[in-house]
């Protein structure tokens, strides 16, 4: 086991000692076994025995790995629940949760994991002979921490970008009419300027030759002045307005040159705004009412989102940790952390706080309207909700187009 910890570090880019692992349970007996089943592969292994230091120990060693070695899964939701309710950090460090479960509370642990409430398991108690499952379960932990920086960017966030580059096409096709238009414009701006030199010249000629211009001009050779002015318009103005007339022609070249190089990104630009059209924003929708989630979701669902619930702050806040959504709607009267605070928590952290948040209240206090924009929120919607005033901020916000 010492030649395998040497060969290689816990996970890319991070060495044994930089990994961080905390065990948290009620018996301080076993968190020294699994304290010493780690240390054989990592060098700081922290255990937290005591309920009442359990949030300050986590914000102390601000885990990697959280491993729940409670003999019964009842307890290590207690506790990690009880860490979402009083620290401030836990949702903001990036951690993966390994729980060390029973035989009895596999199939629930299964699914809790499944649902993303924690992230793997181990059936651990009793002590198995399989020793080395714990340490190679924080392995793959570690690795897919190293594979995760933080919740993944909005699906709208990504949508928006595509379309802005989709949008290129058109605006180069406009950009590329202006110069077009322009060179057409300076063209025949140059003709009409040779043709009115010209007549002007022409007309000057005439004015010598009829003696319009004999008090001005001496007219002892009146012809040999309109050799003069001919000349003039032949070798030196035509030549001059030929050349700039010439001059332009490039740039019209230049353009179709343009328009043709530019022809392959201009189609992958078209690619990539079909995939944005067909991208599912992601809506987070925090209410522990069960008939108000039915409501929202029968009326959500066709408008071409996707959507999560949690019935919980605590469960919002566990969620936000690996997924980023596009919208929440936050219900402020929540059984565990009201919405506000989550809001504020919510908005603490730098990756999380562009999420649009509207609370969802039954109440028309305006200290709570106040504290709720404080808090970051960009809106209310009132119970009961109205359809249309529903769909109209929820569209709004996401940029949807009506169903």
């Amino acid at each position: 086991m010492e030649r395998a910890r040497a060969n290689g570090p816990a996970r890319p880019g991070l060495s044994s000692a930089e990994v961080r692992i905390l065990v948290a349970t009620d018996v301080a007996t076993d968190a020294e076994l699994v304290r010493k089943l780690l240390a054989v592969e990592f060098d700081r292994v922290d255990v937290s025995t005591l309920a009442d230091s359990a949030a300050a120990d986590f914000e102390r060693v601000k885990p990697q790995v959280l491993v729940l070695a409670f003999n019964t899964l009842e307890k290590a939701e207690r506790y990690y629940l009880g860490l979402y309710r009083l620290s401030t950090l836990v949702h903001a460090t990036p951690h993966r949760t390994v729980i060390l479960c029973n035989k009895d509370d596999v199939r629930r642990v299964y699914e809790l994991c499944k649902r993303e409430y924690f992230d793997d398991y181990i059936l651990f108690w009793p002590m198995t002979h399989d020793a080395p499952r714990l340490p190679m379960t924080i392995f793959h932990a570690l690795r897919q921490l190293a594979g995760a920086h933080g919740p993944q960017a909005a699906t709208a966030e990504l949508a928006a970008q595509a379309r802005r580059i989709a949008e290129l096409e058109a605006q180069l096709a406009q950009v590329a009419s202006r110069g077009e238009r322009h060179v057409e414009d300076a063209t025949r701006s140059l003709h009409a300027a040779s043709l009115d030199i010209g007549a002007a010249l022409d007309g000057f000629s005439r004015r010598l030759v009829d003696g319009e211009l004999r008090d001005v001009i001496d007219r002892r050779d009146v012809q040999g002045l309109e050799r003069e002015v001919t000349r003039l318009k032949r070798e030196q103005i035509e030549p001059t307005l030929q050349a700039a007339s010439h001059a332009v022609a490039p740039v019209r070249d230049w353009l179709g040159a343009f328009r043709q190089e530019l022809a392959p990104q201009l189609e992958s630009a078209r690619a990539l705004g079909t995939w944005a059209e067909q991208l599912k924003p992601l809506l987070l929708i925090v209410d522990d009412d069960e008939f108000q989630q039915r409501v929202l979701g029968q009326l959500l669902a066709p408008q071409g989102a996707e959507l999560v619930f949690a019935r919980s702050g605590t469960e919002a806040l566990g969620l936000l940790r690996k997924r980023r959504p596009d919208l929440i709607l936050m219900d402020i009267d929540l059984p565990d952390i009201d919405g506000v605070e989550v809001t504020r928590r919510i908005k603490a952290v730098e990756a999380l706080a562009a999420i649009p948040i509207v609370m969802i209240t039954g109440h028309s206090e305006k200290q709570l309207v106040v504290d709720s924009l404080k808090a970051g929120a960009c809106d209310f919607l009132v119970k009961p909700l109205q359809r249309e005033a529903t769909l109209a901020k929820v569209r709004r916000v996401l940029r949807l187009a009506p169903a």
